[in-house]
């Protein structure tokens, strides 16, 4: 992979517009995807970039194309629908899923990559748009060896983090026991918040005791803001994509005949708030409203 790299972009969303950023910062040429769904995009055309009307005129204009888009269903359209990537991609062109999908759609859409004469890669994201911002996600790859290494500095530009788990499909299915484990303590801690303000229990003490003991973590502390100041912003991931992610894990265990009893419990935690559009800490005063 040449220094510069000609990347196209599908998807630039909250996180999305973190990674062209970083990419632009880096010095790579930059096109994406016009879409309703994208945030401002000022700062990126004004930085250089291009945006195209279609995914076939992304692919035409790339040697890499990354997915950064909502799930299966999503990447699927946008790779082999009417006027969509496939149709542009030429030969060694490498595409580069970093949504979060069903391991066995990933493996359904490398073989059509590939047998489009393309390359394809799973690098999963984690962390949060603040950190796509920074250039400090963490990606999670599944790809093969050779491919990995080729692609690595040009992931480096806007990931802090890259662990490569396998071959193709591993970092879809590393992504969805990532989320599971995250989005199952954040509905434990915030039912436990929950629980507390109905005891009359201080806030205040309720953090200090799970800060200083079993609670402490990563998503305890993304939780924090909003159990001290009803502030959702330290974990901006709406209810609707924790349900569509746990469903993906329900999905993945029932695949591999593994036990899937307490995603279930989750997952149906997540899907029966009415609005879906909330973002996870809310849960904690939903909860909290659940019983009058």
């Amino acid at each position: 992979m040449t220094e510069t790299v000609r990347v196209g972009l599908i998807g630039v969303g909250l996180m999305g517009h973190g990674i062209a950023r970083n990419l632009l910062e880096a010095g790579h040429r930059l096109c994406f995807l016009d879409h309703p769904g994208n945030q401002p995009v000022d700062d990126l055309l004004a930085a250089g970039a291009t945006a195209w009307a279609t995914g076939r005129e992304v692919a035409e204009s790339a040697e890499v194309v990354i997915l950064c888009v909502t799930g299966s269903p999503q990447v699927e359209a946008v790779l082999f629908e009417a006027g969509g990537v496939l149709e542009g991609l030429a030969p060694g062109t490498v595409v580069i899923d970093c949504s979060t999908a069903l391991p066995s759609s990933t493996a359904r859409v490398a073989r059509r990559v590939d047998e489009a004469g393309g390359r394809f890669m799973d690098a999963a994201m984690t962390r949060t748009p603040k950190e796509a911002e920074a250039g400090r996600l963490n990606l999670i790859v599944g790809a093969p060896a050779a491919l990995y290494a080729e692609l690595h500095p040009l992931l480096e530009s806007f990931a802090e983090t890259i662990t490569h788990a396998g071959e193709v499909g591993a970092g879809h299915t590393l992504k969805l026991l990532h989320n599971f484990v995250s989005l199952g303590f954040s509905a434990v801690l915030a039912e436990a918040a929950a629980a507390s303000r109905r005891a009359g229990i201080d806030d205040a003490a309720f953090l200090e005791v799970l800060g200083s003991g079993g609670g402490a973590g990563v998503v305890f502390e993304r939780l924090r803001p909003f159990v001290e100041a009803g502030d959702p912003s330290g974990f901006r991931f709406s209810v609707a994509n924790a349900t569509k992610d746990l469903g993906y894990y329900r999905a993945m265990t029932d695949e591999l005949g593994a036990s899937g009893d307490l995603a279930r419990a989750v997952e149906g935690l997540y899907a029966g708030i009415a609005d879906q559009d909330r973002m996870v800490p809310e849960l904690i005063a939903l909860l909290q409203a659940a019983r009058p």
